[in-house]
């Protein structure tokens, strides 16, 4: 038994490409009203969407958004906090701008986008998803990516703690954590990686993980997934 999704309305951040681009043109496919939010404002050629450019680092600016969903296309069932930067270099080499930066994108960003949709949907009474794409980063310390582990262990303690809060109004709290994703996101962030190299190729697809993302949304309202961890085979397990 699965939940359907047609008629649905999501907000998706870093919707412009990767895994949000991937999700949305997904969500769209089944059905779901979508507001996307992006640097670039790219509604992905998709009709009927709302999509603004947006930093999820201004509160202000993501709560216009999901105000202006909520009038054109009605009350918000699912979020899904996507947007994310990364750099990557030793604890004492990564500069403070870097430092700050990853700080109030993926963990500012992400309490922005709650916050901005929990109020309403709550009051709304009819339950709701909380997505956080999380990544393998938030659930074990990788050398050379200390800043960035914390902030994806920051975003997985909020969507853990949020479950607990939420529960008792039917929302859904779930953090997604990939492992190697193949997408712009992969080759960025200084380690001098591009699409051609080898371990990149070995990545999972920005599909797959949307792929999971849709299995998560349509479980019966009756369960819930708390967390979903996933790595391509040419990753190592660690327990």
């Amino acid at each position: 038994m699965t939940e359907s999704l047609t008629g649905k309305v999501a907000i998706i951040t870093g919707a412009s490409k990767g895994i949000g681009a991937s999700l949305a043109r997904q969500l769209h496919a089944q059905g779901v009203k979508l507001a996307l939010a992006s640097r670039s404002g790219d509604d992905l050629g998709l009709d009927g969407v709302v999509a603004r450019a947006v930093d999820v680092q201004d509160a202000a600016a993501v709560a216009a958004l999901a105000d202006e969903a909520r009038a054109e296309l009605g009350p918000i069932d699912i979020a899904v906090a996507n947007a994310g930067v990364g750099h990557y270099a030793d604890f004492l080499d990564t500069p403070v701008d870097r430092i700050e930066e990853m700080l109030s994108t993926n963990v500012t960003g992400t309490i922005n986008l709650y916050r901005a949709v929990l109020g309403p949907m709550i009051e709304a009474g009819q339950g709701g998803d909380l997505i956080t794409v999380a990544s393998e980063a938030g659930r074990r310390g990788f050398p050379g990516e200390a800043v960035y582990c914390a902030t994806k262990f920051a975003q997985v303690g909020l969507t853990r703690a949020l479950d607990g809060e939420l529960r008792e109004h039917g929302i859904r709290a779930t953090n997604i954590c990939p492992g190697g994703v193949h997408t712009e996101f992969a080759i960025d962030g200084d380690r001098g990686r591009t699409h051609e190299d080898p371990n990149v190729q070995a990545m999972m697809d920005p599909e797959d993980v949307a792929d999971l993302i849709v299995y998560t949304l349509t479980r019966p309202r009756n369960m819930r997934l708390l967390e979903v961890a996933l790595r391509p085979m040419s990753e190592a397990s660690w327990g």
